[in-house]
């Protein structure tokens, strides 16, 4: 069976918002697999997440961000690694600047075939040469919660099979209305 893939990153609860946007946690309950790059904010988004994904069969995989605190930075690495249907998968939370990223990471991440990252809250799909010659796939979900100078607010979803293994297919960028969020305060 293929494995449905939800990409978040910056959810930024709860400074940016109250919670996460409806769309967002019906996407959790469909995904097999929730991959979340860094920036919480707070342990309560986790706790959350843990638990509906838990309710739902499905795994959780996380890194702490540059705006998570000590406890989060407790319970969180800074590097994330799966493999999903023969798909290798990394998380982290920032990759510098957008000008080289394709070459850092590849250096970076020689056996990895996709990289999910977060911290600038674009939206990222691009293509990495690695040293092997192998393509990997580099993207970042943007924010559900913060579009900062983006249109909408925005979060992945994606499938991994085992009969194309190495190959994440059905990359999906969701934009979410821009009355979304509430907003903290």
């Amino acid at each position: 069976m293929p494995t449905r893939l939800l990409l978040l990153a910056d959810t930024h609860v709860p400074v940016r918002a109250r919670a996460l946007p409806e769309q967002v946690l019906a996407a959790v309950d469909a995904a097999d697999l929730v991959v979340h790059a860094g920036d919480w904010v707070g342990e309560a988004v986790l706790d959350d997440l843990q638990a509906r994904c838990a309710a739902a069969g499905a795994r959780l995989l996380g890194v702490a961000g540059n705006n998570d605190g000590p406890a989060l930075h407790a319970r969180l690495p800074e590097v994330a690694r799966a493999d999903v249907e023969g798909l290798r998968l990394a998380v982290v939370h920032e990759t510098g600047a957008a000008g080289g990223r394709e070459r850092r990471c590849a250096a970076a991440f020689p056996d990895v075939d996709v990289l999910v990252f977060g911290h600038s809250h674009i939206p990222w799909d691009s293509t990495a040469q690695r040293p092997d010659g192998r393509a990997m796939r580099l993207l970042n979900p943007g924010s559900p919660t913060d579009r900062r100078r983006q249109p909408a607010c925005t979060y992945l979803t994606a499938v991994a099979d085992a009969r194309q293994p190495g190959v994440l297919r059905d990359v999906v960028l969701h934009r979410l209305p821009l009355r979304g969020p509430t907003p903290a305060g």
